[in-house]
């Protein structure tokens, strides 16, 4: 792994990326104001939850969920928009879906479960 490169008034590359991703700016706004690739910049978000103790993620668990391409192709423009993967993007809708208690309502099933 290579030492820290102190950036923009952080102690590394890594630590500016999650300072701007806490103020809510996106990927490739990131990217501009470092002066790296956007990819760079995931590669590194990836690389903090891959070898961060299982303390500091978001419960330590995780489980792999296979999504149908067409279905990430869906998402492509929504998830470009936000300068964040594909696969991101329906974490986050998963999230925001089940955190809010709105499975049912975007379902729609309820006449369904009734029966």
């Amino acid at each position: 792994m290579s030492s820290a490169k102190p950036t923009l008034g952080y102690p590394s590359r890594t630590a500016a990326i999650a300072a701007f991703r806490a103020q809510g700016m996106e990927t490739t706004a990131i990217a501009q104001r470092i002066g790296i690739a956007p990819s760079t910049v995931s590669a590194l978000e990836c690389s903090v939850r891959r070898f961060a103790p299982k303390s500091q993620r978001s419960d330590g668990v995780g489980r792999t969920v296979h999504l149908p391409i067409g279905l990430l192709q869906r998402l492509a423009p929504h998830a470009r928009r936000r300068g964040i993967t594909r696969e991101t993007l329906a974490w986050m809708i998963v999230d925001a879906v089940a955190e809010s208690d709105l499975v049912d309502a975007v379902l729609d099933d309820a006449e369904e479960l009734a029966a």
